[in-house]
């Protein structure tokens, strides 16, 4: 399970995001991070090293497009496998999954991705959490926050780990995602670029970037207005994360995108409201508020998920 996410979500859980639209220029590496090009003689080592079957609760599925093998294969690494990897090690102060500095130690996604993927450059890293969270990594969002695959926290292996700080005594294993340090990259209208940092990650797929979020691409004539890319790009980088459409996006809630759309469409104050102040609407809804969405942003939104219902009706 994940960070605020073991908790079920009622109706929509729309808590905004953003696969985000900055440069894919990269800030300048950490000191603490691996050479250059190691990932050139490991890469295919590694997928050859992974298993058709798990052979421990602690191994890691890896699925998607995997370099060396069919695609959707899935295959598995033990936690040995993983140790055996160029570690990074950050003492965080950021993670809101901890109640002070910890100091973890892991596997940058990105040299995974080079490692593993049979199409790096245009690889898209989705974690999957045991809930069926999931919390996608762009490209962009690689190379400008380089998250850490968490093997170990304050040097103990998962079962010496921290319970979840909502303090619902939930394990945070067997894998979790951290950063050194996350500074935001980009602001669009009042939402802010968010920190991925799941728990409870059980699985890691190396996916294309286009396709996946493709399948939330708005539908109609007002496919390109401002209001709609913009809560789009919103939705992609959280609404994304525990709901579905089809078989891409979470499916911890249980409520698709379509079931969104007509929300949206039908129900717009309904919709709003439950965003911003989702315990309004529900007194035992236990996803997070977000009071500071503006008029405009929450505009947005409802504009981008109107657009699936206004195309099916053929109303544009």
């Amino acid at each position: 399970m994940c960070r605020m996410r073991r908790l079920s979500f009622v109706i929509v859980s729309v808590s905004a995001a953003i696969a985000f639209t900055a440069s894919l220029l990269a800030a300048p590496t950490s000191a603490a991070q691996t050479e250059p090009g190691l990932g050139a003689a490991t890469g295919t080592a590694l997928a050859a090293k992974s298993r058709p079957h798990r052979t421990s609760p602690s191994d890691l599925e890896i699925g998607g497009n995997l370099i060396g093998f069919p695609e959707a294969t899935t295959r598995f690494l033990t936690r040995d496998d993983l140790l055996a990897l160029p570690q990074v090690s950050y003492t965080v102060t950021d993670d809101t999954n901890f109640t002070g500095p910890t100091k973890i130690a892991g596997v940058l996604l990105e040299d995974l991705l080079r490692d593993l993927s049979a199409a790096p450059g245009s690889a898209l890293v989705v974690a999957i959490c045991d809930d069926q969270y999931r919390a996608s990594y762009p490209g962009a969002y690689l190379v400008r926050h380089h998250p850490v695959l968490v093997l170990e926290v304050n040097g103990k292996p998962p079962s010496g780990w921290p319970k979840d700080s909502g303090g619902h005594g939930f394990d945070m294993g067997p894998y979790m995602i951290s950063h050194e340090k996350f500074t935001p990259a980009y602001r669009i209208l009042s939402h802010t670029d968010e920190p991925q940092i799941p728990w409870g990650v059980v699985r890691l797929e190396f996916r294309d970037e286009r396709a996946v979020f493709g399948a939330i691409a708005p539908h109609g004539a007002d496919t390109n207005a401002a209001a709609v890319q913009a809560g789009y790009k919103i939705a992609q980088q959280n609404c994304f994360r525990c709901h579905n459409s089809g078989n891409d996006g979470g499916q911890k809630s249980g409520v698709t995108w379509a079931v969104l759309s007509a929300l949206a469409t039908n129900s717009p104050e309904f919709f709003i409201e439950y965003v911003r102040h989702p315990e309004s609407k529900n007194p035992k809804a236990q996803m997070p508020a977000n009071p500071t969405y503006d008029d405009e942003t929450m505009r947005a939104l409802a504009a981008y998920f109107r657009t699936f219902s206004d195309s099916q009706a053929g109303t544009r």
